[in-house]
C-alpha cells in the first residue's frame, strides 16, 4: 500500500511539473527563438558555446527517438516548425563558433576534442570525414526525404476529396457520428497540412547542407588569413590549427544536421500503424523464416568459396540458420485461433458437410433491391485501392435522393460480373436489369449541349441516362471539347448519374411496405398526432403504401410526411379510393410543387386544355369497383398526345419545364396517359396551385371532337 501510494505521489508530482512545462512553453519557445537570433550577433564566452552545441546535439538525438516512436506522424505535426528553428539554431552556433575561431584561434573544448580525438588530429581524415557526412546527408538521406515528401504532399491534396466522400459515405450509412466524421475531417486536413509543411520543411535540411559547405572554406580560408597575417603563425601551423578546428566545428553541427534529416526521412516514410517502428521492422522481417534459412545458406556457401574469410560468413550462417529455424518451429506449433474461441482450446476436426446450411440456401434466395453489376475493366472505378470512389459516390447519392425524394434507398450492391463486356455495367432492380451501357475508364463523355462551333474527334456514343448523342475523347482532347463548349464528364459520373436517374424513375417500386413503416415509425416519435387513428384505423398500411408510391411516380417528395398523412386522415374518412387520396395528398403539397416547378421569373409556365376538350376527356371518365379510368379511342389518343407532343416541345424551346395544367378530376387520368408518350411531363390541376402562384399560359391543348 505505501509503494502504490509513494507511486501515485511520483506520478502526481511528475503530472503538476509537466503541467508546469506546458503552461510556459509558449513563453519559452519565444524567448529561445530571439536568443537564437542573438546568438548570431553577440559574442558567446567558449563555455556558453560548449553547453550549447551539447544541447544542440542532445536536442536532435531526442527528436529522432521521438519520431522513431512515433505510431503516426500527426502525433508530431509540430516537426515542421521543429526542423525550422533546429537549422536556425545550429546556423547560429556556426556563426558564434566562427566568431570566437577566427578572434581567437579557439572556441571551446568540444570543437577541440572533435577535431583533435574524433579524427585523431589529422586535418586531411577530417576532411574527408566531414565531406563524407554531408554527402550521406544531402545526396542520399535529405535528398530522398524531400522528393518522399513532395510526393506525399502531392498524393495527400489529391486523395482528400476522395477521403471526404469516404467519410459521407459512412455517415450516411450509420457506421460514424457527427463528431466522429467532424474528428475524420479534422485529421485529414492536419494531414495536408502536415505534409505541405513537410515539402517546405525538407528544403530548410537541405539548404543547411550546403550552408555547412560554404562555412567550412569560409572558415578554413579565413581562417589561414588571420593565422598567418594577423597571428604571424608560419603556414604548417596555421594550416594546422585553424583547419582542425574548422573540421572540429564542421562535425559537432553536421552529426546533429545528420540526426535531424535522418529524423524528417522517418517522418515521411512513417506510415501510420498500431505499432511502434521498431517491432514492425522485426515483426516483418523475420515473418517469413523460408527467407531467413535460404539467406542463411548463402552465408555457408560464400564460407566455402575460396579466399573469402570463413568465421564471419559461418558465425552470420549459424545465427541466421537458430533465427530461422526458431521462427519455423514457433509458426508450426501456433495454432490459429478461431474468431470467439478461448486461446488454448482444440480445434475441432472439419468435416465435409453432406448438405449446404440453410443460412446459405437462404443467402441464395436473396434479391438486392438494386444492383451494379461492373465489368473487369471497370473494377478500378470501385476499387479504393486503386483510387475508385464508386462506392462512396453511391452513398453520396443515396443521400441526396433521400434528402429530394424523401425515399430511403436501400443498400447498393456493387459486384463484377465477368459474363459481361470488358468496359459495361448493368444496373439491376430486384435481380432484372432495367439499364446497361458502356465506359471508357481512361477517356471522358462529351455531350454537346447545343451551339458547339467546332466539334472535336471521338468514340461515338449516347449518354446512358438521357440518351443524348455524345463522343468519347482521351485526356489530350478533354480540354478542346470545353473550350468548344462541350459539357465534359467522367466516367464515374456518368455511371452515378444514369445510376440516380433509374432510382428516380423506379423510386415507387423501391419503396417497400418496411420502409413505410419505418417511414411511419419516424413520424410516430416526432409528431405522434399525424399517425394516431390513420394507420391501421382508417387505411391500411398496404393503402399508405400505394398512396406514397403514386406520389414517388409522378416525381413527388415525400420528405415532407406530416401533412401527406394529415390529409389521409382527413379524407380517408369519407373515401377509399387510391385515386381520390393521391389526389389530397398532392394538394397538402400545393405549396412545394409550385415552387418546384417556379421558373427564375417566379412564374409556372403552362400549358393549358381548351374548355371543350376538358369537357370532352370529362365525360369519357368511367368509374367501376376497381376504379376509374379514362376511355378514348385510339384516333383520339393518337390526336391528344400529338396536341401535347407540340405544345411541350415549343415550352421546351422557350427554357422551362414541361407542365399541363387542367382541371382536378381529369389530372390523374391525363397523366397516366401522357407519361409513356411525353416523358417528364408533369400534369398540374387548378386545385395543387396555392394563392399566390403566378400562371403563364404558354399554350392550348384542343382537339377536334
Amino acid at each position: 500500500m505505501a509503494i502504490a501510494m509513494e507511486k501515485q505521489g511520483a506520478a502526481g508530482v511528475r503530472q503538476v511539473a509537466f503541467g508546469g512545462l506546458l503552461r510556459h512553453s509558449d513563453m519559452a519557445v519565444a524567448v529561445m527563438s530571439v536568443v537564437v537570433v542573438a546568438m548570431m550577433i553577440i559574442p558567446l564566452p567558449p563555455m556558453v558555446l560548449d553547453i550549447l552545441l551539447t544541447i544542440n546535439i542532445a536536442g536532435s538525438l531526442m527528436i529522432l527517438l521521438v519520431c522513431l516512436y512515433s505510431m503516426e506522424p500527426l502525433e508530431f505535426a509540430s516537426f515542421p516548425t521543429l526542423i525550422l528553428l533546429a537549422t536556425l539554431f545550429r546556423l547560429a552556433l556556426n556563426i558564434s563558433s566562427t566568431r570566437l575561431i577566427l578572434l581567437r584561434g579557439y572556441a571551446g573544448e568540444v570543437i577541440a576534442s572533435f577535431g583533435e580525438y574524433v579524427v585523431g588530429g589529422n586535418y586531411i581524415v577530417g576532411l574527408v570525414i566531414f565531406l563524407l557526412l554531408v554527402v550521406i546527408q544531402f545526396v542520399v538521406i535529405t535528398q530522398g526525404a524531400g522528393r518522399v515528401a513532395e510526393v506525399a504532399a502531392r498524393f495527400t491534396l489529391d486523395a482528400m476529396p476522395g477521403k471526404q466522400m469516404a467519410i459521407d459515405a459512412d455517415l450516411n450509412a450509420g457506421l460514424i457520428s457527427e463528431d466522429g466524421a467532424r474528428a475524420r475531417r479534422a485529421k485529414i486536413q492536419q494531414e495536408a497540412d502536415f505534409y505541405g509543411a513537410m515539402d517546405g520543411a525538407s528544403k530548410f535540411v537541405r539548404g543547411d547542407a550546403i550552408a555547412a559547405i560554404v562555412m567550412i572554406l569560409v572558415n578554413t580560408l579565413g581562417g589561414f588569413a588571420v593565422g598567418m597575417f594577423q597571428m604571424k603563425m608560419d603556414l604548417l601551423q596555421a594550416l594546422r590549427t585553424f583547419t582542425l578546428l574548422t573540421v572540429g566545428d564542421g562535425l559537432v553541427c553536421q552529426i546533429p544536421a545528420l540526426l535531424l534529416s535522418t529524423a524528417t526521412g522517418v517522418i515521411v516514410t512513417r506510415a501510420a500503424s498500431e505499432s511502434r517502428l521498431g517491432q514492425e521492422v522485426v515483426s516483418q522481417t523475420l515473418s517469413q523464416p523460408r527467407a531467413v534459412m535460404i539467406a542463411s545458406a548463402m552465408m555457408l556457401a560464400l564460407a566455402l568459396v575460396p579466399g573469402l574469410p570463413k568465421i564471419p560468413f559461418l558465425v552470420i550462417s549459424v545465427a541466421l540458420f537458430i533465427i530461422g529455424r526458431a521462427l519455423g518451429t514457433e509458426t508450426c506449433e501456433a495454432p490459429a485461433e478461431r474468431p470467439g474461441e478461448a486461446p488454448g482450446a482444440s480445434a475441432p476436426v472439419e468435416t465435409a458437410p453432406s448438405s449446404e446450411a440453410p443460412e446459405e440456401i437462404e443467402r441464395v434466395l436473396h434479391v438486392d433491391p438494386v444492383e451494379v453489376e461492373i465489368g473487369y475493366g471497370l473494377i478500378r472505378l470501385a476499387d479504393p485501392q486503386q483510387g475508385g470512389h464508386l462506392l462512396s459516390r453511391v452513398g453520396l447519392m443515396r443521400r441526396q435522393l433521400a434528402q429530394e425524394l424523401g425515399l430511403i434507398v436501400p443498400p447498393v450492391r456493387v459486384r463484377d460480373n465477368a459474363q459481361l463486356r470488358h468496359n459495361t455495367y448493368s444496373i439491376k432492380l430486384r435481380g432484372i436489369e432495367i439499364g446497361r451501357s458502356e465506359l471508357y475508364p481512361k477517356h471522358y463523355l462529351a455531350m454537346d449541349p447545343g451551339g458547339v462551333a467546332s466539334p472535336v474527334q471521338g468514340i461515338q456514343a449516347k449518354e446512358p441516362a438521357f440518351g443524348l448523342p455524345a463522343l468519347w475523347v482521351d485526356e489530350q482532347t478533354r480540354q478542346a471539347a470545353e473550350l468548344a463548349g462541350y459539357t465534359v464528364v467522367d466516367p464515374l459520373t456518368v455511371l452515378i448519374t444514369h445510376l440516380t436517374e433509374i432510382i428516380r424513375r423506379h423510386a415507387d417500386e423501391l419503396l417497400s411496405r418496411q420502409t413505410v413503416q419505418e417511414l411511419l415509425d419516424g413520424v410516430r416519435e416526432r409528431e405522434p398526432a399525424a399517425v394516431q387513428g390513420l394507420v391501421p384505423d382508417l387505411l391500411s398500411l398496404a393503402d399508405v403504401q400505394r398512396v406514397l408510391q403514386r406520389l414517388l411516380h409522378e416525381r413527388v417528395s415525400i420528405r415532407d410526411l406530416v401533412p401527406i398523412l394529415e390529409a389521409l386522415g382527413d379524407a380517408a374518412r369519407f373515401t377509399k379510393s387510391i385515386d381520390l387520396l393521391t389526389e389530397e395528398a398532392r394538394r397538402a403539397l400545393a405549396r412545394w410543387l409550385c415552387q418546384t416547378y417556379q421558373a427564375a421569373d417566379g412564374k409556372i409556365h403552362v400549358v393549358m386544355l381548351d374548355p371543350r376538350t376538358e369537357q370532352f376527356l370529362t365525360d369519357r371518365i368511367r368509374t367501376s369497383e376497381q376504379g376509374s379510368h379514362l376511355l378514348l379511342d385510339s384516333s383520339e389518343t393518337d390526336k391528344l398526345v400529338q396536341q401535347l407532343q407540340a405544345e411541350v416541345e415549343k415550352l421546351a424551346t422557350l427554357g422551362h419545364h414541361p407542365v399541363v395544367l387542367c382541371s382536378p378530376r381529369i389530372r390523374p387520368h391525363l397523366f397516366v396517359l401522357a407519361e409513356r408518350f411525353v416523358p417528364n411531363l408533369v400534369v398540374l390541376s387548378y386545385a395543387e396551385l396555392v394563392p399566390e402562384a403566378q400562371v403563364q399560359s404558354r399554350g392550348v391543348v384542343r382537339i377536334e371532337q
